[in-house]
């Protein structure tokens, strides 16, 4: 018998109504990823749902760490790379 604190492994259905056109394009990237349609959606609702919460993560530095950072920030960019992209062709400019 498993402990009080053992992950518990019992899976539990979860009914979704989609529409038909819907259900097609997953059942495609399903095939296309060699995945059955619930292990297709379990799995990119699994990256959507740790995507969601990382957005919603907090970060907490002490007040001369985030003094330096809003230091960094405030510097004007510069650079090889930072000159290379401002003189880059921009596609929306003939």
């Amino acid at each position: 018998m498993a402990g009080k604190n053992a992950p518990d492994t019992h899976k539990r259905p979860v009914n979704l109504k989609v529409r038909e056109d819907v259900r097609v394009l997953i059942d495609r990237a399903a095939k296309a990823r060699g995945k059955t349609r619930s292990d297709f959606m379990i799995d990119a609702a699994r990256r959507a749902a740790e995507d969601a919460l990382l957005d919603q993560t907090l970060v907490q530095v002490d007040p001369d760490s985030y003094k330096h950072y809003l230091a960094v920030l405030d510097q004007p960019p510069s650079g090889e790379g930072f000159e290379r992209l401002m003189n880059a062709p921009k596609p929306w400019q003939p």
